[in-house]
Formats: C-alpha cells, sequence, structure tokens
C-alpha cells in the first residue's frame, strides 16, 4: 500500500496518507485547516548501514536526481542564451534554479538577486556583500518565501498517518 506525502503551505507541514491502492489523482484536504494539499515528492529510504558525513547525505538524499537532471538541462538551454552583461537574465535563471529545485539560496542571496532584477552590476553587489555571501549556506533545503525579504522555516512533519 503506498504512503503519500502532501505539504500544507498554510501550515507549513507535510502529512502523509495511506491508500489501498495506487492512487495519483486525489489531492485531500489538510487535517488542519482544510485547505486543498499540494502533493510532494518523496524521499526514498534504503536499509544498511549509516555513516559518518559531513552532513552532504541529508542535503543530497534530499534532492531528487531525475528532477536536479531536468532543471540543469533546462538551466543549460537558458544559460546558452543568455547576455552576460545582463544581470536580469544571470538573475532569472538563478532564481528559476532556486525555484525548481526547492534549494534556498539565503536571505544574501536572494538580496543580491533582486538587486541585479532591478539592473545593478553585479560586481558592485559582490563588492559590497561578499562577506554576506560568503556566509550563507546556498544548499539549505526549504525556505519558501512567504512576504518579501521573509522565509518560512523548513516544513514540519506530521507524524499522523491519514487515510487517502
Amino acid at each position: 500500500m503506498p504512503i503519500y506525502e502532501f505539504f500544507c503551505e498554510d501550515c507549513n507541514m507535510i502529512f502523509n496518507f495511506l491508500s489501498a491502492r495506487v492512487n495519483t489523482s486525489t489531492m485531500p484536504p489538510c487535517p488542519r485547516c482544510e485547505r486543498v494539499l499540494r502533493r510532494q515528492m518523496s524521499t526514498f529510504s534504503t536499509l544498511g548501514r549509516a555513516k559518518e558525513d559531513d552532513g552532504m547525505d541529508d542535503i543530497m538524499s534530499s534532492i531528487d536526481e531525475s528532477q536536479m537532471e531536468r532543471v540543469l538541462g533546462e538551466l543549460a538551454h537558458d544559460a546558452e542564451n543568455i547576455n552576460e552583461d545582463d544581470p536580469k537574465q544571470m538573475a532569472r535563471v538563478m532564481r528559476k534554479f532556486s525555484e525548481k529545485t526547492g534549494l534556498n539560496l539565503g536571505n544574501g542571496m536572494e538580496e543580491a538577486l533582486a538587486r541585479m532584477e532591478a539592473g545593478e552590476d553585479p560586481e558592485k553587489i559582490e563588492q559590497e556583500m561578499g562577506d554576506v555571501l560568503e556566509g550563507e549556506d546556498p544548499f539549505a533545503m526549504g525556505g519558501k518565501k512567504e512576504k518579501k525579504g521573509s522565509y518560512r522555516s523548513q516544513p514540519v512533519y506530521d507524524e499522523t498517518l491519514y487515510e487517502l
């Protein structure tokens, strides 16, 4: 029996639903607020011995490789046609990467992208914000943008298994 994950934007929670059969069309309401949920790509678990690492396995395990491949293919196509002298085009490609992969580029990078979208010189931005940008983790997962300048933390997982 498959278990499906659904995300509620209002509650910032991920819920698990058990289905008696494969069900790719049902979109259940949120158990907390009744809003229609959005289907999530689930990560797969594997059996085996855990290994110690520098934390990169957590990041990499949450990335869907086939999705990342598609996104990188699209971005490569976009990059072929980019005018490197146009900061707005460069910012659009970076923003598209962030949105399609779910990677949070960080508040500093978001500010830098907004300045590039406004047409500011990337070299000037880097000169003024270099220290801020170096201190950020560009591969943090989650970080959904709520309002201009504010970010939501990673979603919380509801441990209850609901029926689909």
